[in-house]
């Protein structure tokens, strides 16, 4: 079973909640697009597991709302289509008690089909309680509140690759504020929203994603 870590980002207001999270051993035990390259990129594996590679988790509130957006299977070109592997789990950890090992919800989805062929997703351990919520991919699923949709979607991180390469290899800073090496590709994703009250409690939100491959290694 393959298992790859990826703790959050965090958007406008909630930013102060993050900096547990940001300590040096949490971002050792990170990962990204492509990594660990053994398992994910494909300059060091043949078979890379593309489905399972997390690429970032996004976190932010409104006034009423908590949302979340995961990315993975990415960066992919403008023009292909979205990964639904029906063999991978993806887990929304979330601790509100103040724990960052120690989630108190976790809200899990897996890809499938029909006897028709129509993909579908299945989301487990939503915090209002109730059974999984099952629908179509690209729709937006609602129950008490919550919203959730998976679909394809233009990757928003920001990144000079080119400068990052040329910044390790000459010692000096490279990066280029307008060369995103993330422009125009694409990730697929889960997009869901919470009522704040279902989730919140005084203590500190930690949110980090974990994503697990069902029968073992690829072949």
């Amino acid at each position: 079973m393959r298992d790859f870590k990826r703790p959050f980002r965090v958007a406008g207001p909630a930013a102060a909640a993050v900096l547990a999270l940001l300590a040096a051993d949490w971002q050792a035990r990170a990962a990204d697009h492509l990594d660990p390259p053994t398992r994910t990129d494909p300059a060091f594996d043949t078979t890379p597991d593309r489905s399972a590679d997390i690429a970032d988790i996004y976190v932010w509130h409104t006034d009423a709302n908590l949302v979340m957006a995961l990315t993975f299977a990415g960066p992919a070109p403008a023009g292909q289509k979205p990964t639904y592997d029906r063999d991978v789990l993806y887990t929304i950890n979330i601790s509100n008690r103040n724990s960052p090992t120690d989630p108190e919800v976790q809200i899990r989805f897996r890809f499938g089909q029909d006897a028709a062929g129509n993909t579908g997703v299945e989301i487990s351990g939503l915090p209002d309680g109730g059974a999984p919520l099952v629908g179509p991919v690209e729709t937006t699923l609602t129950r008490n509140g919550i919203m959730a949709r998976a679909g394809l979607y233009d990757d928003p991180f920001f990144f000079d690759l080119q400068g990052f390469k040329d910044t390790r290899s000459t010692g000096t800073l490279s990066f280029v504020n307008t060369r995103n090496f993330f422009a125009g590709q694409n990730d697929t994703s889960m997009v869901i929203q919470i009522p704040r009250p279902l989730i919140e409690t005084p203590d500190q939100l930690n949110i980090w994603v974990t994503s697990a491959r069902i029968g073992g290694q690829l072949q």
